[in-house]
């Protein structure tokens, strides 16, 4: 795979592939990493990948070295500007870019395909049996793997046919504050689905600064999302898994003390006392997450009322 540079809607000529290692033949599928500011994990993530036909690297104006390390890697760079509102970076990669393949695979740039789970894809694809797949992610957290503190099973789709599937349309009113990346939206497939054995290695927060700082962007989406997700019917296409945690969630909402109650649950209830002083810090850092989730909504609350008043 060569790269170019496009911006959007521009489409991108797609030159020939170069060479790619003889003990994997080429995939034909599309793999989508949507990024800002990530040259250091795009270099572990993106040979990761090399046994597919072609990577898209979606990118948002990127300070550091990202569009050069993907090039250098032979991904095609896409540059992505957001409106500050709706689509946001993977619907709008879904819809304009010129994917030549049926499948497609969505990676995060702090995460890593390994050989096994990409002759698993591989063999999937093939066959034809589903159309799409939900993919697990092993969680790793200050250098260490996050093995409870409910965060051993993270699954999410993210391999599936591109025309069938789109992530949930949630549009925000906070300016571009929350980030222009889908983080919380699930896909909306329509189709079978079924689930991979394999599993991604998600590198999430190499440091606790980065984990405050994208936690921050959460909260305040969140916050924006509250009446949404109180209110409004959960979506049957999202898969049952995920329903059932917007169902927690829908619970969740109406506790009092919530920070206090998501502690306990994930460090006593859900072990996180067995993944030792990473677990302790990380149970900790869920818990300033909800406060966050809280005082962003109190904020939002407060400039409604001030607007109203004028």
């Amino acid at each position: 795979m060569s790269s170019c540079t496009i911006d959007p809607p521009a489409s991108c000529q797609q030159p020939p592939h170069g060479a790619m290692p003889s003990r994997r033949s080429i995939v034909p599928i599309s793999v989508i990493v949507p990024v800002k500011n990530e040259a250091e994990n795009l270099r572990r993530c993106l040979p990761a990948l090399a046994w597919a036909d072609e990577v898209f690297v979606v990118d948002s104006g990127s300070a550091d070295e990202t569009a050069a390390v993907a090039d250098e890697h032979g991904a095609t760079v896409v540059q992505f500007r957001f409106n500050g509102t709706y689509p946001k970076k993977k619907n709008w990669a879904l819809e304009n870019l010129p994917l030549r393949n049926e499948w497609v695979l969505i990676v995060d740039a702090d995460e890593v395909v390994l050989p096994d789970l990409a002759d698993e894809i591989a063999r999937r694809i093939e066959a034809d049996e589903a159309d799409g797949y939900f993919l697990n992610s092993n969680y790793y957290f200050l250098g260490r793997r996050i093995r409870h503190c409910g965060y051993s099973d993270c699954w999410n789709l993210r391999l599936f046919k591109h025309r069938l599937g789109r992530y949930e349309r949630m549009p925000d009113d906070t300016g571009g504050r929350c980030g222009d990346n889908e983080a919380h939206e699930h896909v909306e497939l329509e189709g079978r689905v079924l689930r991979l054995q394999n599993e991604l290695e998600h590198h999430a927060y190499p440091t606790v600064a980065a984990w405050v700082e994208k936690h921050n962007r959460y909260a305040i989406w969140e916050a924006a999302q509250y009446t949404r997700f109180r209110d409004e019917p959960i979506p049957k296409t999202i898969g049952p898994r995920q329903r059932f945690r917007r169902r927690l969630r829908k619970i969740a909402m109406r506790l009092p003390m919530r920070p206090v109650i998501r502690f306990l649950y994930a460090y006593v209830l859900r072990l996180g006392f067995l993944d030792g002083r990473p677990g302790l810090i990380f149970c900790g850092l869920l818990a300033f997450y909800d406060l966050l989730g809280s005082a962003n909504r109190y904020e939002q609350q407060i400039r409604r009322e001030a607007e109203a008043a004028r």
